[in-house]
């Protein structure tokens, strides 16, 4: 590989190896594209095939952030995914385009997966009345459904039903483990009159998609699954939304905080009731592991080697999210658009 503009020469073994690092972890992650391209195409893929490239994607990239960070003229131009360039070669766009038609594939919907012919809607319908029914009024309500839409791009890339290459527990439009589901159901059953009060329509759909449900997963039933979904961990938080959208105005901070319920329940709910939200700083060993198994925090040795960090520097790390996020934020202006026409 030739020597970028204004990269010196001659390098240091400190820039070599890491320049090595590199060009080996992104041959590996092309090897692991095409080995899963070809197991797809014979019909013979792995236990947990997710797996393996998700973490030959993570070690290209943490290797890309040592590169940089030792010869800094490899910093490049932005690149479509929003990836700080520091840790992402815009010429590596292709292999991500790649990772990402994969996971499609390798996380399809099961043939009996009950579908929704307006998913999106439904996320911010069902996020809005849950809202409504824990005490918020229409405006914050409003904010509820687009923070829930937010989670469902976060958890599946806005694909309904998908099962999930990574794990065999968690699955469906929400990315629920059965016992999850089964306590979102029993904490939906105790609102539900309290729904019907505020839309009926919305009320008679429910019992129409949890007949069709039946005694099948109600995780490969899209309404019943963000539904349950929803009320499992993030509802009982929705009271709260007036004053997360206070303390953090911008919109892809509010849905990176109901995400981290989603990833880390027990610590973000502590820093919910702290007195400051932001300043709250993490140190467990082993929260800090979830956060790195979640992309934040693993990418180069020097995020690695943090033994903490504050709320707002794990937002700040979440910047994997923000693509999904933009996405979610222009589908729900959508959805408002069509509703006032």
């Amino acid at each position: 590989m030739p020597p970028a503009m204004g990269e010196p020469a001659a390098l240091t073994k400190k820039q070599s190896d890491a320049l090595n690092a590199y060009n080996n972890s992104r041959t590996n992650f092309e090897q692991v594209l095409k080995q899963r391209r070809a197991q797809i195409n014979s019909n013979a893929l792995p236990n947990l095939p997710g797996q393996a490239l998700y973490l030959a994607r993570n070690d290209m990239i943490s290797a890309y952030k040592d590169l940089t960070d030792a010869l800094p003229s490899r910093i490049g131009g932005p690149n479509k995914y929003g990836i700080p360039p520091a840790y992402f070669d815009a010429g590596n766009e292709p292999l991500l385009d790649e990772y990402k038609k994969l996971f499609d594939l390798m996380q399809a919907p099961p043939a009996n997966a009950q579908k929704s012919d307006t998913p999106f809607k439904d996320v911010v319908d069902l996020g809005r009345v849950i809202a409504r029914a824990r005490g918020l009024d229409a405006a914050n309500a409003e904010a509820a459904g687009r923070i829930s839409l937010g989670l469902f791009f976060a958890e599946t890339n806005g694909n309904q039903n998908i099962g999930n290459a990574r794990s065999n527990k968690y699955k469906g439009s929400l990315q629920t483990g059965v016992p999850e589901d089964q306590n979102g159901r029993r904490k939906w059953s105790a609102i539900k009159s309290k729904v019907a009060a505020f839309d009926p329509a919305l009320n008679d759909r429910d019992d129409r998609e949890e007949a069709r449900a039946g005694n099948q997963d109600h995780r490969f039933n899209h309404w019943t699954a963000v539904r349950d979904g929803l009320m499992n961990a993030h509802a009982d938080i929705f009271p709260q939304v007036p004053s997360i959208v206070k303390t953090l105005p911008d919109a892809i901070d509010q849905m990176k905080l109901f995400e981290l319920i989603q990833i880390i329940p027990s610590p973000t709910r502590s820093a919910l009731a702290s007195r400051d939200l932001a300043g709250y700083r993490i140190s467990d060993p082993k929260i800090m592991a979830y956060l790195r198994n979640n992309s934040m925090f693993t990418f180069g040795q020097a995020d690695r080697a943090r033994t903490s960090a504050t709320f707002r520097e794990i937002l700040d790390a979440m910047w994997l999210f923000n693509e999904k996020f933009e996405r979610a934020l222009a589908k729900f202006e959508e959805i408002k658009a069509g509703s006032k026409s």
